[in-house]
């Protein structure tokens, strides 16, 4: 079959317009016809519009003839191309529905440095990885991230935070969330600070920039240092900003707060990531972190300055 572009259009219908006698001839030559039905059988809308385009100016008089036939054509190829979108996301969907409980996740590993100060004041090392899974109506998502450093054999910065959270979709904005979050951090002392939450969430913004937010009711159980167990009913407000600034930037911003009484927690974390290649990037972030009533011997603001190279995979 022949392959059509606006190129070879123009010249072949150029090269039948000199063959014929008269130039002010209006009515099209069979041998147009044939060319605009051999045309026909192309997917190509503009080399199809390039060679109507050149009919009505070469033959005046068939506007109507020829615009009708472009419609037709433009419509069989609207018609065909909602045929092959349906077809691919019914694949997509069966590809998912079918997928072992090891395929489809996605994510992205990180390491690099940081700076603190607060209850400790250091440089040390940072790595983490974010893990996500798009399932059918509903998404998974796992978190962990460290912070460690040693000095003359002293830890002097140890802080874990891992967290798990499925969304379950409600409509395209709104859904459901069920979240698990564990961290450990001496320095602000306590050994282990457990919380759950659920409750609802919504997409603001879904293009560029991108904003989703989520609220709902919390429990958290903390573990001091000293051995100490508090256990206290919550509320966790929670947002997800991201903003492709360039091309090959991005600004990203997270922010939550769980608010009980004795002591809430507050977090914020700015970054701002630049492509290096298809998949490594380079981040820089701050985050602050605040308790507004930490342990004894602790303070209430921690802030951590962290430079990472990130891998997507």
């Amino acid at each position: 079959m022949m392959t059509f572009s606006k190129l070879t259009a123009a010249l072949l219908l150029a090269g039948t317009a000199l063959a014929l006698p008269s130039a002010a001839q209006a009515e099209i030559p069979a041998s147009v016809r044939a060319l605009i039905e051999k045309a026909e059988e192309s997917d190509d809308v503009e080399a199809m519009q390039v060679l109507i385009d050149l009919a009505d100016e070469t033959f005046p008089g068939n506007a109507e003839e020829l615009n009708a036939i472009m419609t037709k054509f433009k419509a069989r190829i609207a018609v065909k191309t909602a045929a092959e979108q349906l077809a691919e996301e019914k694949a997509e969907k069966e590809a998912i529905r079918n997928a072992g409980i090891f395929q489809n996740w996605s994510g992205k590993g990180e390491f690099g440095a940081f700076r603190s100060t607060g209850n400790s004041s250091n440089t040390g090392v940072t790595a983490g990885i974010e893990l996500g899974r798009q399932e059918l109506g509903w998404q998974q998502n796992f978190k962990f991230l460290a912070d460690f450093q040693r000095s003359n054999g002293v830890t002097t910065r140890e802080q874990f935070l891992a967290a798990y959270q499925a969304d379950v979709d409600i409509s395209d904005r709104l859904f459901a969330y069920g979240l698990g979050q564990w961290e450990r951090d001496r320095f602000q002392g306590f050994s282990a600070r457990v919380s759950a939450s659920g409750g609802l969430g919504y997409r603001v913004l879904t293009e560029n920039p991108t904003l989703t937010v989520q609220a709902g009711p919390a429990y958290r159980v903390t573990r001091s240092t000293t051995g100490e167990v508090s256990r206290n009913i919550a509320g966790l407000a929670a947002l997800d900003f991201d903003w492709e600034i360039a091309e090959s930037l991005k600004l990203t911003q997270d922010a939550s707060a769980f608010i009980q009484s004795g002591n809430s927690t507050y977090t914020s974390t700015t970054g701002l990531q630049a492509s290096l290649s298809d998949n490594l990037s380079a981040r820089i972030s701050y985050a602050v972190e605040h308790d507004t009533n930490p342990p004894l011997g602790a303070v209430q603001t921690d802030t951590l300055s962290r430079i990472t190279l990130i891998y997507d995979f």
